[in-house]
């Protein structure tokens, strides 16, 4: 009997668990009028805003950018309030309505339906391919693999992944899974790589947000407490 490609029922189940998260959770679960929302987009933004400062991307003028996993495209308008073109901008997600809001919230930009084991893209073609909270919905290593593998495959020499996902994993939910600093550095060998732990654990930013911000940030402050890694992941020149 022949099997299913691994990439196949993959999937299958990422979107499986999607559709679940759009049946069950409000629609306003995310949204940035709450304080732990707020706080937790915050601490994402200094985190990678402090990793590519270090790097020789900014400014993002005249960059291609490519966003892996891209849903609605909210990272993307980030880019675009960075500096980026929209026009220079690109993204692909599983799921076709994600890719639809974010055709009209950015029209110029190449937006696409897609697998990320398969991206649609030239070898080459981006200054800046980011992921965020992507790969920790992957639970079969060779489709994260793959997945990595395309990401290079379409960066430039010298260009660089900008990631941010859970270092460790979620234990009300089994379908996704940390990613911790050797299995990055795995599946992005001969590359150069820095990570910072990022992000004060959701339920504690969750209890603590609303009522009392500083006290967030004082918690935010210990490394320990923090559950997701910000990296910068740098494409080697070939020699």
């Amino acid at each position: 009997m022949n099997r299913e490609p691994v990439s196949s029922s993959e999937t299958v189940r990422i979107t499986t668990e999607y559709d679940r998260r759009a049946r069950e959770i409000p629609e306003d679960y995310y949204c940035l009028s709450r304080p732990a929302n707020l706080m937790m987009h915050q601490q994402t933004l200094r985190s990678c805003l402090a990793l590519l400062r270090r790097s020789s991307v900014f400014p993002l003028a005249g960059r291609r950018i490519a966003d892996i996993g891209c849903g609605s495209g909210t990272w993307l308008l980030e880019f675009m309030r960075w500096g980026a073109e929209p026009s220079d901008l690109a993204g692909i997600d599983l799921i076709p309505g994600r890719i639809e809001r974010a055709r009209l919230r950015i029209p110029q930009a190449d937006l696409r339906t897609g697998n990320a084991t398969k991206v649609p893209w030239p070898e080459g073609s981006f200054d800046l391919v980011s992921q965020f909270m992507a790969f920790t919905s992957i639970l079969e290593p060779a489709v994260k693999q793959a997945a990595a593998a395309e990401m290079l495959r379409v960066l430039k020499p010298g260009g660089v992944i900008l990631w941010f996902d859970f270092r460790i994993d979620n234990p009300a939910n089994r379908q996704v899974r940390g990613i911790r600093a050797p299995e990055i550095r795995s599946l992005f060998p001969e590359c150069g790589i820095r990570l910072m732990s990022a992000m004060l654990a959701p339920p504690l930013t969750r209890l603590t947000a609303g009522w009392a911000w500083p006290l967030a940030e004082i918690l935010h402050a210990m490394p320990f407490l923090r559950t997701h890694y910000a990296g910068l992941i740098s494409k080697n020149r070939p020699k």
